[in-house]
C-alpha cells in the first residue's frame, strides 16, 4: 500500500519509506541532534528489534546509547525513569505492549506522577515505544490494544501514528518534550504502508487530528491502524450508496482533538466511532461520552462504536474480531436510517 504525501509538508526532498523505517529514521536523527537520548529494551542493540525498528542504531551510538537489557519491564522503566530525572532523555522499548504489565506501576505511580508530586521541580521526559494491537497472527498475548488503561492514569500523552510522515512528526514532538510519552505502533501498518515523507525537520503538534477524508453526512473518528479500513469503508460506501463519510485520525489520544470533533459532528449529524480494542470502557466509549455531553443537540442518530468484542485476542478467529469495512459500513448505514 502506498499513500500519497501528507497535506501540509512543503518542500525539500522527498522519499517513500515504511512506517517502520520512518521511526527509526526519526530516532537517528534526533540521537545525532541531542546526545541526551538514550534508546534501552530488549534486543534493541545487536537485533534492532523484534520488528528490526532499531536496527543499525547501535553501530552508529555504541552501546553507551543503544542498550540491550535484561528481559525485565520493571527494570527497562524503572531504569529509564531515573535516567530522565538525571537529565537524560530515554527511549525506552517494549518489545510487545501486552507484556507491559510487569513495569506498569514503574508508569502509573512514578513516570507519571514525578512532575505532579515534586511542584514541578522534576520531569520524566521518557519515551516508551512498544508496538501494540493485532492483526499479524500474534495470538492473544502478542495483538492487544490497551491504550485506554494508560489514558486513565493522567500525567502522559499518548501518541498513536498511522502513517510514515505522522510517525516521524509526533516522534518528533515526543522526543522534543519534557513530559513523558506513551507511543504505540500499530504492528499491523509497520511495513503494510509506505509513503512519501520530507528530510525536512518538521513535528506534529500533540492534540491536533488530521481530516483524513471530509464529508458531509457521518463522521467517523478513529486512529491508529483502524484508519484503513474506516477509510476503505468511506470510499465504498460513497460509490455503493452516495454517502458522504468524514474519516478524522486522532493521531494522540491524549489528549484528543475535541474541536476537531466537534466541528465534524455539527456538520454531520451522526457518530461512529473505531477503534480494535474492547468496547468496555475503551477510547471509543470515552469519544462517545465526550459527544454526547457537550454535542447532543447536533445528533440526529445515536453514537455507535465499531470496536473488537470484549473477549481475550484469540487466534484462529483473528479475522472475525477486528473491525473492518463491512462492519463499518453496516454501522454507516445503520445511522442513515435515522432522520
Amino acid at each position: 500500500m502506498v499513500i500519497k504525501l501528507e497535506e501540509g509538508s512543503k518542500g525539500g526532498s522527498k522519499k517513500a519509506v515504511q512506517l517502520r523505517q520512518a521511526i527509526r529514521d526519526t530516532l537517528a536523527e534526533e540521537m545525532r541532534r541531542d546526545d541526551r537520548i538514550i534508546v534501552l529494551g530488549e534486543d534493541v542493540g545487536r537485533r534492532g528489534g523484534v520488528f528490526l525498528v532499531t536496527e543499525g542504531l547501535i553501530e552508529e551510538f555504541g552501546e553507551e546509547r543503544v542498550i540491550d537489557t535484561p528481559l525485565s519491564e520493571a527494570g527497562i522503566l524503572g531504569v529509564a525513569f531515573g535516567m530522565a530525572l538525571y537529565g537524560l532523555k530515554p527511549v525506552a522499548e517494549i518489545q510487545f505492549i501486552d507484556f507491559v504489565w510487569p513495569g506498569f506501576d514503574q508508569i502509573m505511580n512514578e513516570i507519571s506522577k514525578v512532575r505532579y508530586r515534586s511542584g514541578g521541580q522534576w520531569k520524566a521526559p521518557v519515551v516508551i515505544r512498544a508496538p501494540y494491537g493485532g492483526g499479524i497472527g500474534g495470538g492473544l498475548y502478542h495483538s492487544q490494544s490497551p491504550e485506554a488503561i494508560f489514558a486513565h492514569m493522567g500525567g502522559v500523552f499518548i501518541a498513536i501514528p498511522s502513517t510514515p510522515y505522522n510517525a516521524k512528526g509526533l516522534l518528533r514532538t515526543a522526543l522534543r518534550g519534557d513530559d513523558p510519552v506513551i507511543y504505540l505502533e500499530p504492528k499491523k501498518i509497520y511495513l503494510a504502508v509506505k509513503e512519501e515523507v520530507p528530510d525536512e525537520d518538521y513535528t506534529i503538534p500533540f492534540g491536533k487530528a488530521r481530516i483524513v477524508r471530509e464529508g458531509k453526512d457521518v463522521t467517523i473518528v478513529t486512529y491508529g491502524y483502524m484508519v484503513y479500513p474506516s477509510t476503505q469503508a468511506a470510499e465504498e460506501i460513497e460509490k455503493e450508496e452516495g454517502i458522504s463519510v468524514e474519516v478524522i485520525d486522532l493521531q494522540t489520544i491524549v489528549p484528543f482533538d475535541r474541536e476537531a470533533i466537534l466541528n465534524s459532528v455539527a456538520k454531520t449529524g451522526r457518530l461512529i466511532v473505531v477503534n480494535e480494542s474492547p468496547k468496555i470502557a475503551s477510547m471509543a466509549s470515552e469519544i462517545a461520552a465526550f459527544v454526547a455531553e457537550k454535542a447532543i443537540e447536533y445528533l440526529i442518530a445515536p453514537i455507535i462504536r465499531v470496536t473488537g468484542y470484549d473477549t481475550p485476542y484469540p487466534f484462529a478467529q483473528q479475522i472475525y474480531y477486528h473491525p473492518d469495512a463491512f462492519r463499518i459500513k453496516r454501522a454507516i448505514k445503520k445511522v442513515m436510517e435515522w432522520d
